[in-house]
């Protein structure tokens, strides 16, 4: 096989892997394996117990000699439905059959590294130190990066490999993200002999939420409410309702503010009345905004310029493991794989960008070869 066949039957052989959040063990061990087979030092960490995966974090290390010791991370786990992926290939584009998600998300960025990997070793590119981290439960909360020990790593800078974006831009700014969730507590009541007696819970939460300020809250901040669950029968005035909701900022304050604002929504609906509201918030991740001049920049931008990529800098609305490393202390930038329409099914990713990202992580650690 050819370089392009190889990339390909890589993703392929990983996205027929079930590893929903959770459930990565499979794709722990053949990866694991895979990396020992390459000469790297493997170890799975023992954080299992603390995510609730199947699995530890993968830390594995190629060990060098020149330039800046490396890291490049992935996550190993999928959203649903990624269960029984079927693969097809159709002009050049890698998509699932339709019924799940195709698992590029972030299995490409797997592929790209393994794959680049195996070229340092066949090809005996010079290199430094280089150390992998593929994380577990990404996508619910970043539960594996916030385990992974930073101080057991060499690595001075960290390459995510988990962005929509072209191949090679860079993300230098994200958002951090409050995770919430409202309990609110009318009083039940017969719905047609007495339903002024009742204090509908629902429409309390109807109240509060049609008050509050959603969506695009300006350029920085984001907020949405994601579920609501209350209520049974017609019969009955609903006593109890429960919403989920988020709220992202660029702005650690605006953020703050906007957590704030939401909770003062539903404590205006309930003021004078006979209901309660329990307001529960929770910091799933902080915000990062790295310098233009900070070494993983350069080193990605360079990387970008030499194989003929744009290379721009961006920012995320979206959180990734790059704002735990980068909170860790690990200067951190999530770098652009071209995967589209991540999360749905329909998804996809080209070859030619495949093999794009590979060619970028080699670009990348050469230039932390010679990065000054």
């Amino acid at each position: 096989m050819d370089d392009r066949q190889r990339i390909t039957a890589r993703l392929l052989r990983y996205v027929e892997i079930d590893s929903e959040s959770l459930s990565e063990g499979d794709m722990a061990s053949l990866l694991a394996k895979e990396l020992s087979d390459l000469g790297l030092e493997v170890e799975i960490d023992g954080t299992a117990s603390l995510t609730g995966s199947q699995t530890g974090n993968i830390i594995a290390r190629l060990r060098g000699a020149e330039g800046w010791p490396l890291m490049f991370s992935a996550h190993m786990d999928t959203v649903k439905p990624g269960k029984g992926v079927r693969p097809r290939i159709k002009d050049g584009v890698v998509k699932s059959d339709g019924t799940t998600v195709l698992g590029a998300d972030d299995k490409a960025g797997i592929a790209a590294i393994l794959e680049a990997l195996r070229l340092v070793k066949e090809k005996n590119i010079p290199h430094g130190t280089i150390e992998v981290v593929f994380s577990v439960c990404e996508e619910i909360g970043l539960r594996g990066a916030k385990h992974v020990d930073i101080s057991g790593l060499q690595a001075r800078m960290a390459f995510v490999l988990d962005s929509g974006g072209e191949v090679g831009d860079v993300v230098v700014q994200g958002p951090a993200q409050e995770k919430i969730e409202i309990l609110v507590h009318g009083k039940e009541s017969h719905a047609g002999v007495s339903p002024e007696k009742g204090i509908s819970a629902i429409y309390l939460a109807a109240k509060a939420v049609s008050e509050m300020r959603l969506f695009r809250v300006d350029e920085e901040t984001t907020a949405n409410i994601g579920s609501i669950e209350g209520g049974g029968a017609t019969n009955i005035i609903p006593a109890l309702v429960r919403l989920t909701a988020e709220a992202r900022s660029l702005d650690d304050r605006k953020l703050d503010a906007q957590v704030a604002h939401m909770r003062e929504c539903f404590e205006k609906a309930v003021a004078g009345l006979e209901a309660t509201v329990e307001f529960k918030h929770e910091k799933m991740y902080s915000a990062f905004k790295i310098s233009e001049d900070s070494p993983p920049v350069k080193c990605a931008k360079a990387a970008a310029e030499r194989l003929g990529f744009r290379g721009i800098s961006v920012t995320s609305g979206g959180g990734s493991d790059t704002n735990i490393y980068n909170a860790k202390g690990l200067p951190a930038v999530n770098i652009g794989i071209a995967m589209h329409k991540a999360h749905t099914k329909e998804e996809f990713i080209a070859i030619d960008d495949l093999e794009k990202a590979r060619d970028l992580v080699l670009a990348i650690i050469e230039e932390g070869r010679i990065l000054t």
